[in-house]
Parts: C-alpha cells; structure tokens; sequence
C-alpha cells in the first residue's frame, strides 16, 4: 500500500499547485486584497461569463478532488494502512 500513498501525496501535491493557480485566475470581486493591488480596476478585457463559469466548474472539481484525497490519506494513517 506504500505505492498507493505515494501516488495519493503526488496527486495532492499538483492538485495543490493546481488550486492555487486556479484560484489565483478568478476575477477579483472586489472589497478585499485584490483591490489593494489593483484589482479594483474596472475593465471589460477579463473574462467572459462562460470561461468565469468553466472556471469555477474546474475549481470546484479539482477542490473535490484535494478533499477526498487528503481524506483518503488522513483514514491509510489512521487505521496504519501503508
């Protein structure tokens, strides 16, 4: 089972890059820290209502996909599976 835990913690660890620049991408709404560093333009160049919502969609699949795993490995150490 030691293989499967490496593969999880692999996935994990890309998952987590991934998130991160996925999440790094949306258009900042304002109010927060994106306007301190100038995301509080207004500008019609970001992007479209379909990409916001594919990338949302794409967000919250590789989000789903973090939990379960870090799920999976918090249950292998628990019950010393690996």
């Amino acid at each position: 089972m030691t293989i499967v835990k490496i593969v999880l913690e692999a996935i994990v660890v890309v998952a987590s890059v991934l998130l991160t620049l996925l999440i790094l991408m949306h258009k900042g709404k304002g109010g927060g820290l994106s306007d301190m560093f100038g995301g509080g333009i207004n500008s019609n160049a970001g992007t479209s209502g379909v990409a916001e919502k594919n990338l949302n969609r794409i967000t919250i699949i590789v989000a789903l996909i973090w939990v379960a795993i870090i799920i999976a490995l918090g249950l292998m150490a628990k019950f010393n599976v690996g």
